[in-house]
Parts: structure tokens; C-alpha cells; sequence
């Protein structure tokens, strides 16, 4: 039986008490601390009897190992965020909404957003959102968050321009040659309202002391790639017997650079091609025998990598923790809500354009008893990747204006 840290027995109890008195909880706790299980045992303590906990696909299995081992009283519904329509109608009496940042679209809320907020207006049930990055990008992102809410701090807005008039300042710029509102700039009190149902807690307040070290590898592409990069890049367009790379406007172009940096492409047609496998080529035989976890970026790229790992590679995590295998994961659906401790290594097959990706995908590896977590990029020379690489270190997203500064002339 799981037996909780002595952190989280004061988080849970704390959690309650907040629960109790406004109905919801934000547990800003930071990957690895536990966000999860803290939950688990603070609906416990509630003495509720039906949870719903809403969370990505990949972390669907831990979740339900936590809830086994946990033993509660309760009966517990793990559901992907994408599956929500699927759900029976069971008066919840809690939900979990697990990496709840991802509610946070604005200016207008997201089909997840409405939702949450739909199934909260049927059953008037008890909340927890979770997140070790709850407003990644902007404060403007909790909003969404917590609208559906009825008692939270910012109910007396009917809508999310109006709570932009006491808690963001509003900017305009232009896009596309349009003068449009850009509603990004949230103030810090949008935090500081939230403060009375929300609980922080570190990594650091945890124990941590995982010592992170990360190093670029630079990879030789084919010339036949090289080639096709300098003849996109000139004319582009490249017309094949059957298939066309189109990138006629800056945005296709820095697209297909992605794509083609890292020897895959995806056609006009909307089917795509492995043109070079030296990425994957140099991974494997760089950590043969080794228990690796690989981040790639597109889907053909994980094509690339089954071609050159065969049966070696597994995309489950279950037979990932179970077996020998090393396991490949696609950035955005891997960077949230799963565990990697059963790697040596992380080792980055591309990047992808945003911050937040970088910042929670390379965590994965992280536990309270691991001592020092080693990951690897694999860029090619000459690549885009090295630029993407700059702006997210920097805590920036990669973008148009980025690529024309250093690419698109």
C-alpha cells in the first residue's frame, strides 16, 4: 500500500481544508512532487464517492496503478481529455483535471474548456486542477482554467474580455497586416487572486537534488538531403514524378526545413516520406544497450525510428517499464503527466517550436532518489534545430519572426 510523503499528507490536509470552504483546489505542484497522488488521497479524506479524473491518454495506466495501490473508498473514472463525450452520466462528485494549463486557450475557450465547464454545470461537483505550470506562457491562461467554477475569483466576469478589462493589459499588434488585440499580457494579480485556493509546491521544498546536464550532437545529413533543402529553399517548390514539397510562403517554408533537418517530409498531398535516417541511424548506434527514452517531433520521424530500431522499440509505456525495450514518444503527447524514471537517457530525435515543451519533456526522468538526469540532442548540421534550441532555453517559443531573422531571406 502506497504511503505518502510526509509533504503531502500536509498538502492533503491543507487541500481539504480549501476544498471544504470554496469547493475547488489549484495544486501547483511541480512534476515528479506527486500532483497526483496528492489528489488521490485528498478526495479520500473528502469521503466522496465518485471521482472523475480527466488527463492524457498516455498517463491514463499510472493513474490507475496510483488508484489500485492507494486502495480508497471511493470508485474512480480515468478519462482522456479527447474522450469526454464518451462519459456516462454519473453524478460525479469530484473531478480531477489533470495538466489543467492545457484548459487555458484564450481569448476564446477552448471545445476541453466548455467541456469541463458543461459536465461542472450537470453534477456541481467538487474541483481539482492540477499543473506544475499553470500559466506557462500568460497569466491570461487561467481564465479558462477555472470559469466553469462557481466560486472562483473571477465569476463576476461574464466573459473573458470582460475580465480582461481589471486583469490584463490590453495591447494591440499587427498580424497579417491586421491591427488585432493581443490579450497576453495578464497582470500578476490574476495570481494573486488565486492564491487563497491554490498550494505551490517545489521540486526544491521536495528534496530534488537531480543534477540536469544536457549536450547537442551535430549529425551529417545525406547530400541527396542537403540538396533538397538548398532547392526548397531557392525555389520553393520541389516537384516530384508523383508527390510536391510546396513552401510558398514563410510559414510552409520553415515547416518543411523542420521536417526535412531531421530526413523526413510531408508531401502536398498530405502523405509523407522517410528521406534520411541518419538521425536515427546515430541514435541507435550511439546507445546500443542502453535503456533509452526518444522525444520526436513529427510522425514520420517515428516511422524512421522503427525502421532502424525494429522490435527494440516500443511506444507503451507499460512494456517500456516492463520490458528492455527503449520507448520513442511524440514531444506534445509525452511532455505531460507520465513518468520516464526507467531510462538511462533522454535523447531528443528534433525539437519542438515551444517553451513549454521543452521545459516539462525533458523532466520526465526526474524522481526524489535520482541523483543526475543526462539528456541528449541530436541536431543536424547546419540545421534549423540549433536556432529552435536558442529561443526555448530562453523560455521563448520559436517563431516566424525567429526563422526569417535566421533563415528566410
Amino acid at each position: 500500500m502506497i504511503k505518502f510523503r510526509d509533504y503531502q499528507k500536509d498538502i492533503i490536509a491543507k487541500g481539504t481544508e480549501v476544498i471544504k470552504q470554496s469547493g475547488f483546489l489549484y495544486l501547483a505542484m511541480e512534476v515528479r512532487t506527486g500532483k497526483t497522488l496528492t489528489s488521490l488521497g485528498i478526495a479520500d479524506m473528502l469521503g466522496v464517492s465518485d471521482v472523475l479524473f480527466l488527463t492524457k491518454k498516455k498517463a491514463i495506466s499510472s493513474i490507475e496503478s496510483d488508484y489500485d495501490s492507494l486502495s480508497p473508498i471511493y470508485n474512480l473514472t480515468v478519462m482522456n481529455y479527447e474522450s469526454i463525450h464518451k462519459l456516462p452520466n454519473t453524478k460525479w462528485d469530484m473531478i480531477v483535471c489533470d495538466e489543467a494549463h492545457s484548459l487555458g486557450a484564450f481569448a476564446k475557450p477552448s471545445k476541453r474548456a466548455k467541456q469541463v465547464k458543461e459536465i461542472l454545470n450537470k453534477t456541481k461537483a467538487k474541483v481539482i486542477l492540477l499543473s506544475g505550470t499553470p500559466t506557462p506562457e500568460s497569466y491570461s491562461q487561467m481564465y479558462h482554467q477555472v470559469y466553469g467554477i462557481p466560486k472562483n475569483p473571477f465569476k463576476e466576469f461574464k466573459n473573458f474580455y470582460r475580465f480582461c478589462d481589471k486583469f490584463v493589459n490590453v495591447k494591440q499588434k499587427m498580424i497579417n497586416g491586421l491591427l488585432m488585440n493581443d490579450y497576453s499580457d495578464g497582470r500578476q494579480d490574476i495570481i494573486k487572486a488565486m492564491e487563497p485556493f491554490t498550494i505551490n509546491y517545489t521540486q526544491e521544498e521536495a528534496g530534488f537534488i537531480a543534477k540536469t546536464t544536457e549536450e547537442v550532437f551535430e549529425v551529417e545529413l545525406k547530400e541527396s538531403t542537403y540538396r533538397l533543402i538548398k532547392k526548397l529553399t531557392k525555389n520553393l517548390v520541389v516537384e516530384g514524378k508523383e508527390e510536391i514539397i510546396l513552401a510558398d510562403t514563410p510559414v510552409k517554408l520553415m515547416m518543411k526545413l523542420h521536417q526535412l533537418y531531421s530526413g523526413t517530409v510531408k508531401f502536398e498531398s498530405g502523405k509523407s516520406m522517410i528521406l534520411d535516417t541518419s538521425k536515427a541511424d546515430f541514435i541507435k548506434e550511439s546507445w546500443e544497450g542502453c535503456k533509452i527514452a526518444i522525444f520526436y517531433k513529427f510522425k514520420e520521424e517515428l516511422q524512421a525510428l522503427k525502421q532502424v530500431f525494429g522490435d527494440e522499440l516500443t511506444t507503451e509505456l507499460s512494456v517500456f517499464e516492463e520490458t528492455d525495450k527503449n520507448i520513442a514518444l511524440q514531444i506534445v503527447s509525452g511532455r505531460e503527466g507520465i513518468s520516464l524514471k526507467k531510462a538511462e537517457y533522454l535523447v531528443y530525435y528534433n525539437i519542438d517550436f515551444s517553451a513549454t515543451s521543452y521545459w516539462q519533456s525533458k523532466d520526465r526522468m526526474t524522481t526524489k532518489d535520482r541523483l543526475e538526469n543526462e539528456i541528449f540532442w541530436i541536431f543536424s548540421k547546419g540545421g534549423i534545430e540549433h536556432e529552435i534550441y536558442k529561443a526555448v532555453t530562453k523560455k521563448k517559443d520559436f517563431t516566424l519572426t525567429h526563422f526569417k531573422k535566421n533563415f528566410y531571406l
